[in-house]
Protein backbone atom coordinates (compact mmCIF):
# COMPACT_ATOMS: atom_id res chain seq x y z
CA UNK A 1 0.00 0.00 0.00
CA UNK A 2 1.67 3.45 -0.90
CA UNK A 3 2.14 5.94 1.92
CA UNK A 4 -0.77 8.04 -0.25
CA UNK A 5 -3.54 5.88 0.28
CA UNK A 6 -2.35 5.31 3.91
CA UNK A 7 -2.95 8.65 4.34
CA UNK A 8 -6.48 8.69 3.09
CA UNK A 9 -7.43 6.01 5.43
CA UNK A 10 -5.92 7.49 8.63
CA UNK A 11 -8.19 10.76 7.40
CA UNK A 12 -11.29 8.78 6.82
CA UNK A 13 -11.06 7.05 9.80
CA UNK A 14 -10.09 10.48 11.90
CA UNK A 15 -13.34 11.75 9.94
CA UNK A 16 -15.53 8.79 11.06
CA UNK A 17 -13.96 8.72 14.44
CA UNK A 18 -14.86 12.44 15.18
CA UNK A 19 -18.37 12.34 13.68
CA UNK A 20 -19.25 9.60 16.86
CA UNK A 21 -17.97 12.10 19.42
CA UNK A 22 -19.81 15.01 17.78
CA UNK A 23 -22.83 13.25 18.82
CA UNK A 24 -22.43 12.45 22.37
CA UNK A 25 -21.00 16.01 23.22
CA UNK A 26 -22.22 19.31 23.91
CA UNK A 27 -21.10 22.74 23.75
CA UNK A 28 -22.51 23.95 26.69
CA UNK A 29 -20.09 21.84 29.07
CA UNK A 30 -19.82 24.07 31.64
CA UNK A 31 -17.85 23.79 34.66
CA UNK A 32 -17.40 20.22 33.83
CA UNK A 33 -17.59 17.15 36.11
CA UNK A 34 -18.10 19.44 39.76
CA UNK A 35 -19.73 18.17 42.79
CA UNK A 36 -20.73 20.71 45.75
CA UNK A 37 -20.06 19.66 48.67
CA UNK A 38 -22.35 22.64 49.84
CA UNK A 39 -25.38 24.98 48.84
CA UNK A 40 -23.05 27.76 47.54
CA UNK A 41 -20.98 26.26 45.35
CA UNK A 42 -17.58 27.31 47.57
CA UNK A 43 -17.10 23.58 49.24
CA UNK A 44 -16.65 21.46 45.69
CA UNK A 45 -14.51 18.73 44.39
CA UNK A 46 -13.90 18.95 40.58
CA UNK A 47 -12.57 15.84 38.47
CA UNK A 48 -10.80 15.66 34.40
CA UNK A 49 -10.02 13.41 32.92
CA UNK A 50 -8.22 12.90 29.43
CA UNK A 51 -6.81 11.07 26.69
CA UNK A 52 -4.76 12.30 23.61
CA UNK A 53 -4.09 9.03 21.44
CA UNK A 54 -1.29 9.88 18.49
CA UNK A 55 -1.50 7.96 14.99
CA UNK A 56 1.63 8.79 13.45
CA UNK A 57 3.77 8.08 10.47
CA UNK A 58 7.73 8.88 11.15
CA UNK A 59 10.80 8.84 9.21
CA UNK A 60 13.31 7.55 11.81
CA UNK A 61 17.03 9.19 11.86
CA UNK A 62 19.79 6.84 10.91
CA UNK A 63 20.61 3.62 11.96
CA UNK A 64 17.42 3.52 14.59
CA UNK A 65 15.95 0.08 15.30
CA UNK A 66 13.38 -2.00 16.67
CA UNK A 67 13.72 -4.95 18.99
CA UNK A 68 17.39 -5.08 16.65
CA UNK A 69 15.66 -5.00 13.20
CA UNK A 70 16.56 -1.90 11.19
CA UNK A 71 13.40 0.55 10.92
CA UNK A 72 14.12 3.77 8.36
CA UNK A 73 10.04 4.97 8.48
CA UNK A 74 6.98 3.23 10.35
CA UNK A 75 3.26 3.75 11.58
CA UNK A 76 2.84 3.67 15.08
CA UNK A 77 -0.37 4.39 17.26
CA UNK A 78 0.59 5.17 21.12
CA UNK A 79 -1.37 7.48 24.21
CA UNK A 80 0.80 10.04 24.10
CA UNK A 81 -0.84 11.35 27.23
CA UNK A 82 -3.70 9.20 29.50
CA UNK A 83 -4.77 11.29 33.35
CA UNK A 84 -6.74 12.06 35.49
CA UNK A 85 -7.03 15.32 38.06
CA UNK A 86 -9.13 16.35 41.05
CA UNK A 87 -9.02 19.32 42.99
CA UNK A 88 -11.11 20.11 46.09
CA UNK A 89 -11.61 23.31 48.64
CA UNK A 90 -13.22 23.07 51.41
CA UNK A 91 -13.51 26.79 51.50
CA UNK A 92 -11.92 29.70 48.90
CA UNK A 93 -8.77 29.57 51.50
CA UNK A 94 -8.23 26.01 51.02
CA UNK A 95 -7.10 23.67 47.74
CA UNK A 96 -5.63 20.35 47.42
CA UNK A 97 -4.64 18.56 43.56
CA UNK A 98 -3.73 15.44 43.00
CA UNK A 99 -2.49 14.49 39.07
CA UNK A 100 -1.93 11.39 38.04
CA UNK A 101 -1.65 9.22 34.97
CA UNK A 102 0.72 7.86 32.08
CA UNK A 103 2.83 9.11 29.25
CA UNK A 104 4.27 8.52 25.56
CA UNK A 105 3.04 4.77 26.19
CA UNK A 106 3.39 3.01 22.68
CA UNK A 107 3.40 -0.74 20.47
CA UNK A 108 7.50 -0.53 21.54
CA UNK A 109 8.74 1.88 24.44
CA UNK A 110 6.79 3.24 27.28
CA UNK A 111 5.67 -0.51 29.29
CA UNK A 112 6.71 -1.00 32.89
CA UNK A 113 9.29 -3.72 32.23
CA UNK A 114 11.40 -1.07 30.03
CA UNK A 115 11.04 -3.15 26.92
CA UNK A 116 8.05 -3.09 25.53
CA UNK A 117 5.02 -0.53 25.43
CA UNK A 118 2.63 -2.71 27.79
CA UNK A 119 1.00 -2.12 31.07
CA UNK A 120 3.11 1.09 30.94
CA UNK A 121 3.01 2.62 35.07
CA UNK A 122 0.64 5.13 36.97
CA UNK A 123 2.90 8.07 38.38
CA UNK A 124 1.80 11.25 40.05
CA UNK A 125 2.32 14.49 37.85
CA UNK A 126 0.98 16.95 41.12
CA UNK A 127 0.23 16.63 44.42
CA UNK A 128 0.10 19.47 46.22
CA UNK A 129 -1.70 21.58 49.22
CA UNK A 130 -2.36 25.56 49.00
CA UNK A 131 -3.25 27.91 51.83
CA UNK A 132 -4.67 31.67 50.44
CA UNK A 133 -2.95 34.42 53.16
CA UNK A 134 -4.31 37.27 51.76
CA UNK A 135 -7.34 37.57 49.38
CA UNK A 136 -5.71 37.20 46.07
CA UNK A 137 -2.80 38.85 46.27
CA UNK A 138 -1.33 35.99 48.37
CA UNK A 139 -1.15 32.38 48.38
CA UNK A 140 1.46 29.57 49.51
CA UNK A 141 1.37 25.85 49.24
CA UNK A 142 3.94 22.99 48.93
CA UNK A 143 4.78 19.72 47.48
CA UNK A 144 5.13 18.14 43.49
CA UNK A 145 4.11 21.21 41.80
CA UNK A 146 3.32 23.13 38.77
CA UNK A 147 3.63 26.45 39.66
CA UNK A 148 6.99 27.67 37.99
CA UNK A 149 8.93 29.57 35.78
CA UNK A 150 11.09 30.86 33.75
CA UNK A 151 8.08 30.92 30.86
CA UNK A 152 4.37 31.01 30.20
CA UNK A 153 4.42 27.68 28.76
CA UNK A 154 6.78 26.19 31.55
CA UNK A 155 3.47 25.59 33.13
CA UNK A 156 1.01 24.91 29.99
CA UNK A 157 -2.26 23.24 29.98
CA UNK A 158 -1.40 19.64 28.03
CA UNK A 159 -5.57 19.93 27.14
CA UNK A 160 -5.71 22.92 25.09
CA UNK A 161 -2.41 23.44 22.95
CA UNK A 162 -2.59 25.87 19.91
CA UNK A 163 -0.06 23.55 18.16
CA UNK A 164 -0.19 19.70 19.20
CA UNK A 165 2.28 19.53 21.38
CA UNK A 166 4.40 21.81 23.90
CA UNK A 167 8.52 22.69 21.48
CA UNK A 168 9.36 20.42 25.14
CA UNK A 169 12.31 23.19 25.89
CA UNK A 170 9.55 24.65 27.85
CA UNK A 171 10.23 22.16 30.57
CA UNK A 172 14.17 22.34 30.75
CA UNK A 173 14.94 19.60 33.20
CA UNK A 174 12.33 17.40 31.67
CA UNK A 175 12.87 13.57 33.33
CA UNK A 176 16.60 14.77 34.39
CA UNK A 177 16.10 16.82 37.78
CA UNK A 178 12.62 16.59 37.83
CA UNK A 179 9.24 14.06 37.61
CA UNK A 180 7.85 14.63 33.88
CA UNK A 181 8.70 18.82 34.62
CA UNK A 182 7.49 18.92 38.00
CA UNK A 183 9.68 19.25 41.29
CA UNK A 184 9.21 18.77 45.19
CA UNK A 185 8.91 23.21 46.47
CA UNK A 186 7.06 25.70 48.19
CA UNK A 187 5.21 28.05 46.10
CA UNK A 188 3.51 31.55 46.51
CA UNK A 189 1.28 32.94 44.15
CA UNK A 190 -1.08 36.00 43.43
CA UNK A 191 -2.18 39.07 41.77
CA UNK A 192 -1.05 42.60 42.49
CA UNK A 193 -2.36 45.98 41.99
CA UNK A 194 -5.79 47.01 42.61
CA UNK A 195 -6.85 45.72 38.99
CA UNK A 196 -5.08 42.77 39.77
CA UNK A 197 -3.07 42.54 36.51
CA UNK A 198 -0.06 41.76 37.56
CA UNK A 199 0.41 37.68 38.58
CA UNK A 200 3.41 36.00 39.82
CA UNK A 201 4.39 32.94 41.03
CA UNK A 202 7.68 31.42 42.55
CA UNK A 203 8.91 28.88 43.94
CA UNK A 204 11.89 27.43 46.11
CA UNK A 205 12.39 23.96 44.70
CA UNK A 206 14.54 20.88 45.56
CA UNK A 207 15.44 18.89 42.58
CA UNK A 208 15.46 14.96 42.33
CA UNK A 209 18.75 13.89 43.15
CA UNK A 210 20.94 11.62 40.69
CA UNK A 211 23.19 8.57 40.99
CA UNK A 212 26.61 8.72 39.53
CA UNK A 213 27.56 7.20 36.42
CA UNK A 214 23.90 7.47 35.07
CA UNK A 215 22.70 8.14 31.44
CA UNK A 216 22.51 11.71 32.22
CA UNK A 217 25.13 11.63 34.55
CA UNK A 218 28.32 10.65 32.71
CA UNK A 219 30.85 13.05 31.10
CA UNK A 220 32.47 13.14 27.94
CA UNK A 221 36.20 12.25 29.28
CA UNK A 222 37.44 11.68 25.57
CA UNK A 223 36.17 15.47 24.76
CA UNK A 224 38.17 16.53 27.63
CA UNK A 225 41.29 15.01 26.78
CA UNK A 226 40.99 16.86 23.69
CA UNK A 227 40.57 20.22 25.77
CA UNK A 228 36.68 20.71 25.02
CA UNK A 229 34.42 20.58 27.76
CA UNK A 230 31.00 19.28 27.55
CA UNK A 231 28.67 19.40 30.48
CA UNK A 232 26.11 17.35 31.68
CA UNK A 233 23.96 16.96 34.71
CA UNK A 234 25.95 16.17 37.94
CA UNK A 235 25.87 12.94 39.41
CA UNK A 236 26.15 12.12 43.41
CA UNK A 237 25.58 13.89 46.20
CA UNK A 238 22.28 16.09 47.41
CA UNK A 239 21.30 18.40 44.67
CA UNK A 240 20.99 22.00 45.65
CA UNK A 241 17.80 23.98 46.25
CA UNK A 242 16.39 25.95 42.69
CA UNK A 243 14.84 28.83 42.39
CA UNK A 244 12.52 30.15 39.81
CA UNK A 245 9.30 32.62 39.04
CA UNK A 246 7.54 33.85 36.21
CA UNK A 247 5.98 37.00 36.50
CA UNK A 248 3.74 38.75 33.55
CA UNK A 249 1.42 41.60 33.36
CA UNK A 250 -2.04 41.44 31.86
CA UNK A 251 -3.16 44.00 29.65
CA UNK A 252 -6.71 43.26 28.46
CA UNK A 253 -8.60 40.31 29.87
CA UNK A 254 -7.55 38.95 33.29
CA UNK A 255 -6.28 35.05 33.43
CA UNK A 256 -7.32 33.14 36.46
CA UNK A 257 -5.01 31.93 38.29
CA UNK A 258 -6.82 29.47 40.72
CA UNK A 259 -4.65 26.97 38.73
CA UNK A 260 -1.02 27.00 37.73
CA UNK A 261 -1.75 25.97 33.91
CA UNK A 262 -1.59 28.44 31.29
CA UNK A 263 -4.14 28.56 28.38
CA UNK A 264 -2.37 27.92 24.62
CA UNK A 265 -5.81 29.40 22.68
CA UNK A 266 -8.70 30.45 24.20
CA UNK A 267 -10.93 30.19 20.63
CA UNK A 268 -11.87 33.70 20.50
CA UNK A 269 -13.25 33.33 24.16
CA UNK A 270 -11.39 35.87 25.78
CA UNK A 271 -9.40 39.16 24.74
CA UNK A 272 -5.76 38.65 26.19
CA UNK A 273 -2.36 40.09 25.71
CA UNK A 274 0.52 39.77 28.46
CA UNK A 275 3.93 40.41 28.73
CA UNK A 276 5.73 37.74 30.60
CA UNK A 277 9.58 37.04 31.87
CA UNK A 278 10.72 34.52 34.13
CA UNK A 279 14.14 32.71 35.69
CA UNK A 280 15.29 29.41 36.97
CA UNK A 281 18.54 29.00 38.67
CA UNK A 282 20.00 25.98 40.69
CA UNK A 283 23.48 26.30 41.70
CA UNK A 284 26.37 23.05 40.84
CA UNK A 285 23.55 21.31 39.02
CA UNK A 286 26.03 20.77 36.28
CA UNK A 287 29.43 19.39 35.63
CA UNK A 288 32.16 18.99 33.30
CA UNK A 289 35.60 17.10 33.09
CA UNK A 290 38.79 19.90 33.24
CA UNK A 291 42.20 18.85 33.25
CA UNK A 292 43.96 21.08 36.96
CA UNK A 293 46.63 22.79 35.03
CA UNK A 294 49.40 22.32 38.01
CA UNK A 295 48.80 18.48 38.79
CA UNK A 296 47.85 17.62 35.36
CA UNK A 297 45.11 15.13 36.86
CA UNK A 298 42.07 15.31 35.39
CA UNK A 299 39.09 16.96 37.96
CA UNK A 300 35.59 17.89 37.53
CA UNK A 301 33.90 21.28 37.51
CA UNK A 302 30.30 22.49 38.71
CA UNK A 303 28.07 24.60 36.80
CA UNK A 304 25.17 26.81 37.61
CA UNK A 305 21.75 26.52 35.31
CA UNK A 306 20.40 29.28 34.71
CA UNK A 307 17.36 29.96 33.04
CA UNK A 308 15.74 33.22 31.28
CA UNK A 309 12.82 34.36 29.26
CA UNK A 310 10.59 36.74 27.82
CA UNK A 311 7.83 35.95 26.09
CA UNK A 312 3.99 37.21 24.55
CA UNK A 313 0.99 36.19 24.37
CA UNK A 314 -2.11 37.34 22.44
CA UNK A 315 -5.41 35.79 22.12
CA UNK A 316 -8.54 37.69 20.64
CA UNK A 317 -11.78 36.87 18.77
CA UNK A 318 -12.04 39.04 15.22
CA UNK A 319 -14.82 40.95 14.00
CA UNK A 320 -15.62 38.63 11.07
CA UNK A 321 -17.87 35.73 11.64
CA UNK A 322 -16.45 34.89 15.11
CA UNK A 323 -12.96 34.48 13.94
CA UNK A 324 -9.62 34.92 16.22
CA UNK A 325 -6.23 34.69 16.08
CA UNK A 326 -3.77 33.41 18.58
CA UNK A 327 0.34 34.48 19.15
CA UNK A 328 2.99 33.30 21.33
CA UNK A 329 6.51 34.38 21.23
CA UNK A 330 9.29 33.84 23.48
CA UNK A 331 12.85 34.25 24.01
CA UNK A 332 14.71 31.79 26.28
CA UNK A 333 18.49 32.20 27.02
CA UNK A 334 19.62 28.86 28.89
CA UNK A 335 23.14 28.30 30.33
CA UNK A 336 23.34 24.46 31.50
CA UNK A 337 27.34 24.76 31.32
CA UNK A 338 30.06 24.82 28.50
CA UNK A 339 28.33 23.07 24.81
CA UNK A 340 25.76 21.24 26.76
CA UNK A 341 23.43 19.86 24.25
CA UNK A 342 20.19 16.97 24.96
CA UNK A 343 18.54 15.00 22.18
CA UNK A 344 14.74 14.44 23.11
CA UNK A 345 12.14 12.40 20.86
CA UNK A 346 8.71 12.97 22.23
CA UNK A 347 7.06 9.15 22.01
CA UNK A 348 10.00 7.80 20.51
CA UNK A 349 8.59 5.01 18.12
CA UNK A 350 12.22 3.55 18.06
CA UNK A 351 14.07 1.26 20.96
CA UNK A 352 17.83 1.07 19.65
CA UNK A 353 20.16 1.96 17.54
CA UNK A 354 23.34 0.90 15.26
CA UNK A 355 26.27 2.67 16.54
CA UNK A 356 28.23 2.89 13.11
CA UNK A 357 25.22 4.16 11.55
CA UNK A 358 23.84 6.74 13.81
CA UNK A 359 24.04 10.38 13.65
CA UNK A 360 24.45 12.73 16.67
CA UNK A 361 20.64 12.85 17.21
CA UNK A 362 20.49 9.34 18.21
CA UNK A 363 17.27 6.64 17.08
CA UNK A 364 13.85 7.10 15.78
CA UNK A 365 12.63 11.06 16.28
CA UNK A 366 15.00 12.36 18.83
CA UNK A 367 16.85 15.54 17.27
CA UNK A 368 18.64 18.64 19.55
CA UNK A 369 15.83 20.05 22.02
CA UNK A 370 17.66 21.71 25.02
CA UNK A 371 21.19 22.89 25.90
CA UNK A 372 22.90 25.73 26.34
CA UNK A 373 22.77 28.67 24.11
CA UNK A 374 19.40 30.52 22.68
CA UNK A 375 16.11 29.75 21.73
CA UNK A 376 13.41 31.46 19.93
CA UNK A 377 9.75 29.59 19.36
CA UNK A 378 6.78 31.47 17.74
CA UNK A 379 3.30 29.88 17.07
CA UNK A 380 0.63 31.42 15.61
CA UNK A 381 -3.21 30.21 14.72
CA UNK A 382 -6.57 31.66 13.11
CA UNK A 383 -9.73 29.80 13.60
CA UNK A 384 -12.16 30.18 10.61
CA UNK A 385 -15.43 30.39 10.99
CA UNK A 386 -18.12 27.90 12.02
CA UNK A 387 -19.43 25.73 10.06
CA UNK A 388 -22.80 24.45 9.78
CA UNK A 389 -22.82 21.14 12.01
CA UNK A 390 -19.02 20.65 11.47
CA UNK A 391 -17.39 22.49 14.29
CA UNK A 392 -14.60 24.95 13.85
CA UNK A 393 -11.33 24.58 12.00
CA UNK A 394 -8.16 26.23 13.15
CA UNK A 395 -5.24 26.58 10.85
CA UNK A 396 -1.42 26.95 12.87
CA UNK A 397 2.27 27.54 12.46
CA UNK A 398 4.79 27.07 14.79
CA UNK A 399 8.69 27.25 14.49
CA UNK A 400 11.72 26.74 17.01
CA UNK A 401 15.20 27.99 15.85
CA UNK A 402 17.41 27.31 18.55
CA UNK A 403 21.08 28.46 19.01
CA UNK A 404 23.06 25.88 20.89
CA UNK A 405 27.17 26.72 21.59
CA UNK A 406 27.73 23.40 20.72
CA UNK A 407 26.45 23.19 17.49
CA UNK A 408 27.65 25.49 14.18
CA UNK A 409 24.37 25.56 12.29
CA UNK A 410 20.81 26.87 14.28
CA UNK A 411 18.94 24.08 14.82
CA UNK A 412 15.47 25.17 12.91
CA UNK A 413 12.31 22.59 13.34
CA UNK A 414 8.85 24.12 11.97
CA UNK A 415 5.83 22.89 12.20
CA UNK A 416 2.11 23.26 10.41
CA UNK A 417 -1.23 21.64 11.30
CA UNK A 418 -4.74 22.20 11.97
CA UNK A 419 -7.29 22.05 14.51
CA UNK A 420 -10.56 20.36 13.97
CA UNK A 421 -13.01 21.30 16.70
CA UNK A 422 -15.76 19.29 17.60
CA UNK A 423 -16.88 20.19 20.84
CA UNK A 424 -14.12 23.04 21.68
CA UNK A 425 -10.99 21.47 22.89
CA UNK A 426 -13.21 19.01 24.80
CA UNK A 427 -13.53 17.12 21.89
CA UNK A 428 -11.06 18.16 18.96
CA UNK A 429 -8.61 16.67 15.98
CA UNK A 430 -5.44 17.64 15.34
CA UNK A 431 -3.35 17.22 12.45
CA UNK A 432 0.47 17.87 12.64
CA UNK A 433 3.84 18.12 10.07
CA UNK A 434 7.03 18.29 11.47
CA UNK A 435 10.24 18.82 9.32
CA UNK A 436 12.25 17.33 11.94
CA UNK A 437 16.55 18.37 11.62
CA UNK A 438 19.19 16.07 11.35
CA UNK A 439 22.97 16.52 12.92
CA UNK A 440 26.14 15.21 12.34
CA UNK A 441 29.75 15.35 13.60
CA UNK A 442 31.91 17.31 11.00
CA UNK A 443 34.69 15.11 11.52
CA UNK A 444 33.33 11.47 11.61
CA UNK A 445 36.40 10.28 13.52
CA UNK A 446 35.89 13.24 16.33
CA UNK A 447 32.70 12.70 18.28
CA UNK A 448 33.51 15.40 20.28
CA UNK A 449 33.34 18.21 17.98
CA UNK A 450 31.99 19.94 15.36
CA UNK A 451 28.13 19.08 14.59
CA UNK A 452 26.98 20.30 11.45
CA UNK A 453 23.58 20.26 9.49
CA UNK A 454 22.79 16.79 7.16
CA UNK A 455 19.16 16.84 6.08
CA UNK A 456 15.29 16.71 7.62
CA UNK A 457 13.20 13.84 8.28
CA UNK A 458 9.07 14.24 8.22
CA UNK A 459 6.82 13.37 10.58
CA UNK A 460 2.86 13.24 10.29
CA UNK A 461 0.89 12.82 13.45
CA UNK A 462 -3.19 12.81 13.86
CA UNK A 463 -3.90 13.25 17.29
CA UNK A 464 -7.69 12.46 18.95
CA UNK A 465 -8.43 14.30 21.99
CA UNK A 466 -11.57 14.04 24.41
CA UNK A 467 -11.48 15.79 27.76
CA UNK A 468 -14.07 15.30 30.69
Amino acid sequence: MTKTRQLFLILALAISTTASVKAQGTDNYGSGLKFNLDSTGKKYIRLLTWHQVWVRHNENNPGSTVNGETSTSQWDMSLRRSRFLMYAQLNPNFLILTHFGINNANQVTGGVNGIDGKKPQLFLHDAWLEHRIYKENLSIGAGLHYWQGPSRMSSASTLNFLGIDAPIFNWQNIDATDQFARQFGIFGKGKLLKSKRIDYRASINFPYALAKGGALTLLDTTAAKNNVQIANYKGGGQPKPAYQGYFQYHFWDIESNLLPFTVGTYLGTKKVFNIGAGFYYNPDAMWSAKQNTTSGKWDTATHNQMFLSADVFLDMPLKYKNMAVTFYGVYNRFDMGPNYVRNIGIDNPTNGTIASQVAFNGGGNTMPTIGTGSIYYAQAGLLLPKMKNLGKIQSYAAITMSQFDRIKDNVITPDLGLNWFLNGHSAKLTLNYRMRPLYKYADVTKKYGDLIYDSRLGEFTVQFQIYL
